[in-house]
C-alpha cells in the first residue's frame, strides 16, 4: 500500500487522512471540468468525493449556460462545524470564471445532513448576491457522509 507524502519545511512526512482526502478531491474536480451536469443525480455523484472530512469546506460548481462545469473551487475552509462564508468572493470568483450558473456545496463533519438556519440564510445571501450579476444558484448541496441534501430539491432554493 502506497503512502502519500507532504513537504512540510525541508522534509517529508506522512498526509494526515484529511490532507489525502482533500488531494483526492482536487484531483477528482479536475476530472470534471468540460463534462456536463444534467440533472441533480450528476451533481451527486460529482460531489461525493466531500464526504469524509474532518473539517467543513464551502465551495462552488461554476457552470456555463449549458451547465458544463468550468470549474470547481474550494473557496473557504472552516473547523469541524462550521467555515466563514464571504459573499464578495463567491461574486468574484464566479465573475472571474465568467460563470453562468453554480451550484455551492459544503459539507458537514458531523455527518448530519439535515440543513441548518445558518445554511438556508447564507444560501439566501449568496443567490441575492449572484443575481445582481445574472448568475443563477441551481443547488446548494450539503454533504453529510455517505448522504447528499439537496436543498433545491427541498424547496429552499
Amino acid at each position: 500500500m502506497q503512502q502519500l507524502m507532504v513537504k512540510s519545511g525541508s522534509r517529508y512526512r506522512r498526509a494526515t487522512p484529511s490532507e489525502v482526502c482533500e488531494t483526492a478531491s482536487h484531483y477528482a474536480f479536475r476530472a470534471f471540468e468540460g463534462k456536463f451536469l444534467r440533472n441533480p443525480r450528476d451533481a451527486r455523484e460529482f460531489l461525493m468525493n466531500q464526504a469524509g472530512l474532518d473539517h467543513e469546506q464551502f465551495g462552488c460548481v461554476y457552470l456555463d449556460n449549458r451547465h458544463r462545469v468550468l470549474r470547481v473551487e474550494i473557496l473557504f475552509t472552516g473547523t469541524i462545524d462550521g467555515a466563514s462564508v464571504h459573499p464578495r468572493e463567491v461574486v468574484k470568483a464566479a465573475l472571474r470564471e465568467s460563470a453562468a450558473a453554480v451550484i455551492l456545496f459544503h459539507n458537514h463533519p458531523s455527518q448530519v445532513g439535515e440543513p441548518s438556519k445558518a445554511d438556508e440564510m447564507i444560501t439566501n445571501r449568496l443567490r441575492d448576491a449572484l443575481s445582481l450579476i445574472d448568475v443563477r444558484v441551481l443547488d446548494h448541496v450539503i454533504i453529510a457522509g455517505p448522504s447528499l441534501v439537496s436543498m433545491a430539491e427541498r424547496g429552499l432554493i
